[in-house]
Formats: C-alpha cells, sequence, structure tokens
C-alpha cells in the first residue's frame, strides 16, 4: 500500500485541525481580552531504507541515504499572549492590562481563575464582578452613595463619596512564568497548571507587572486580515493533501488493470 495514502490522510487532519484553531480565532475577535492561537506541527517518523553513511561496495559512504517521512501531526496549539489594542469606554469599572499579567477571580467553588477581560460590574452588594459574577480578587467593595470610581495605574480604587475621596481597595496582578502553559476554560478564563508554574502577584506597574487603564478594556489582539490569509493557505494544502491521495489512488488503480 502507497505510503502516500496515509501520509496525505495525515497531512488533511492536520490542515482541519488548523482551520479549527484559525476558525476559533476569527470568531472571537469582538471578544475582550481573547488571546490567539496557532496550530504547531511536527513531521512524523522516517523509515530509512539505506542510513546516511553505507559504505556503497569498495566506493566511498552515501551521503544521504534514503529516508521517507510518514507525514505531519499537530504538535502544539500555543496561545499569543501578546496585547490588543486598549479601547477607552468610559465605563467606570471597566480596567485594561497594559503589558504583562492577568486579573484574579474566584469561581462559585472556590478555585481561581485569571483573565485578561476587565469588563467588570458592580453587583447588588458592591463587589466588582465579572459578568459571570465571579469576585475581583482581592475582594473590592464600593460604598453606597459612590458619585465617581476611579482606578489608577497602580491599581488603587478610589471613590469619590459626599465630596471626599475614599480608597476602598487595590486591584493586583497576577504573572505565570510560562503563560502559554494556563489551560482555557471558556469565559475568558484560565486555570494555572504544572506548565504554567503558580501565580506570582503584584501590584500594577511594578517590575515585571502591567499597568491598569482605567474606564478602558484590552480588544482581542486576533488579526482578521492574517488569519484569512492563514486559512487560504490552509485551505491550499488540504486540497493539496487530499491531491496526493487521488493521486495515490490512480496509481494503485492502474497497477491493478495491468494485471487484469
Amino acid at each position: 500500500m502507497p505510503r502516500s495514502l496515509f501520509t496525505g490522510a495525515s497531512g488533511m487532519a492536520a490542515q482541519q485541525t488548523n482551520v479549527d484553531v484559525i476558525s476559533n480565532n476569527i470568531a472571537n475577535v469582538s471578544t475582550v481580552g481573547f488571546k490567539k492561537q496557532r496550530a504547531d506541527f511536527q513531521d512524523l517518523f522516517y523509515e530509512i531504507l539505506q542510513a546516511p553513511g553505507v559504505k556503497a561496495g569498495n566506493a566511498g559512504r552515501n551521503p544521504a541515504g534514503i529516508q521517507i517521512g510518514h507525514g505531519v501531526r499537530v504538535s502544539a496549539t500555543p496561545r499569543i499572549f501578546t496585547v490588543g489594542t486598549i479601547e477607552q469606554t468610559g465605563v467606570e469599572t471597566d480596567m485594561a492590562i497594559e503589558g504583562d499579567g492577568f486579573f484574579r477571580v474566584s469561581l462559585q467553588d472556590g478555585t481561581e481563575a485569571y483573565t485578561r477581560a476587565g469588563d467588570f460590574r458592580i453587583d447588588a452588594d458592591g463587589s466588582l464582578v465579572s459578568p459571570d459574577g465571579y469576585y475581583l480578587e482581592p475582594r473590592v467593595t464600593i460604598p453606597d452613595g459612590a458619585q465617581q470610581i476611579s482606578v489608577g495605574t497602580d491599581g488603587e480604587v478610589i471613590v469619590l463619596v459626599d465630596g471626599s475621596q475614599q480608597t476602598v481597595g487595590q486591584v493586583l496582578i497576577s504573572t505565570f512564568r510560562n503563560p502559554t502553559g494556563l489551560v482555557g476554560i471558556g469565559r475568558n478564563l484560565f486555570l494555572e497548571t504544572e506548565a504554567s508554574g503558580s501565580a506570582e502577584e503584584g501590584t500594577p506597574g511594578t517590575t515585571g507587572f502591567g499597568l491598569i487603564r482605567s474606564s478602558a478594556l484590552e480588544k482581542s489582539n486576533v488579526d482578521v486580515v492574517v488569519e484569512l490569509v492563514n486559512l487560504i493557505l490552509a485551505q491550499r494544502a488540504y486540497e493539496l493533501n487530499s491531491r496526493t491521495i487521488s493521486t495515490s489512488d490512480e496509481m494503485l488503480r492502474a497497477a491493478a488493470e495491468i494485471g487484469a
């Protein structure tokens, strides 16, 4: 059976995964704080019909040998944590991180999750929460009667109550040694893993931690033009891999007809 049948099939499967990743990037082009992914590939094992360096009779050694590959596979789909465009919204509780880091929130079961999306709101108790109701940690509570809310670049939350300013909380930022090791669970949230390492928390603006931009949101870092070009390349690669399968099938048919 020609190797090219299985090699072409592996290429089609890999490009299908590539299209899946690209389509998810495009689908989230307007998602706050979304970080795009890419598909990385590795070639599969090689069948060595003749090893390099084998002595060819009384002549010299074969300089290259004969090695035939068996296709490709997806090795990883790393997330790209470049900063997206920061856009002013005018909403006092919106925050964007300019630089490295994540906001920390607590899920309903107490698990800590991390997000780049700073579209926080005030709940009935005055706490800052995510759109799904997860508390921003450390907890920040806005008092009744607050007329103005502002967050400094250092994360200090200041409100205006009865004409006087009050500091009511401090927003901290969490960073990871390997953020690509975080696992996405949807809803703009990530969980730490052994690959990401443990979170290190610090004050915005200090070494290694980004700044807070108040009344602003970080947009997706997806470049639609680039994604569309990648989509075209993936489609053409898929078609070429299917063509190798068709060609191999025609060759098998020709061989079968010779013996008929």
